[in-house]
């Protein structure tokens, strides 16, 4: 703490011997000594204190930190539950879509295959109509 090398305590040990006297000087030798202990003990209790306050605020930092952390976490999961409900709602948009696109093709097919109502009834008309023509070269 302070930088009292033992020239210094010699000096003031002389000069004390000399303001106080040999009667007196082991007396006030121990109360200053109590009075340095006090000191002492009191500075180590309020470094302490202020180290576990210090300690607090990064604990309490810490659970802070933690609990915006759950939060995010539980943001992060609400939203991909709703982007997987998105996207099986918009599979199921695209596999009617695709659906009703086949049976459209499926439709235009079979249309294309079978003759139209117009043509199945001229065509029977046509086949009788064939056997009644006489060849002119028979």
């Amino acid at each position: 703490m302070f930088d009292i090398g033992f020239a210094e305590l010699l000096v003031i040990g002389v000069l004390g011997l000399l303001v106080i006297g040999p009667e007196r000087l082991p007396g006030t030798v121990r109360t200053v000594a109590l009075w340095i202990g006090r000191l002492r003990r009191s500075f180590s209790d309020i470094r302490s204190e202020i180290e576990r306050e210090v300690g607090a605020d990064e604990i309490r930092r810490q659970l802070h930190n933690e609990s915006v952390l759950a939060s995010l976490k539980e943001s992060k999961d609400q939203l991909n539950k709703e982007m997987s409900k998105a996207g099986e709602g918009l599979r199921d948009i695209e596999n009617s879509i695709g659906q009703k696109q086949d049976t459209a093709t499926d439709e235009k097919l079979e249309s294309k295959n079978t003759p139209d109502t117009e043509e199945q009834s001229l065509a029977p008309a046509a086949n009788e109509q064939a056997p009644n023509k006489q060849d002119p070269t028979s």
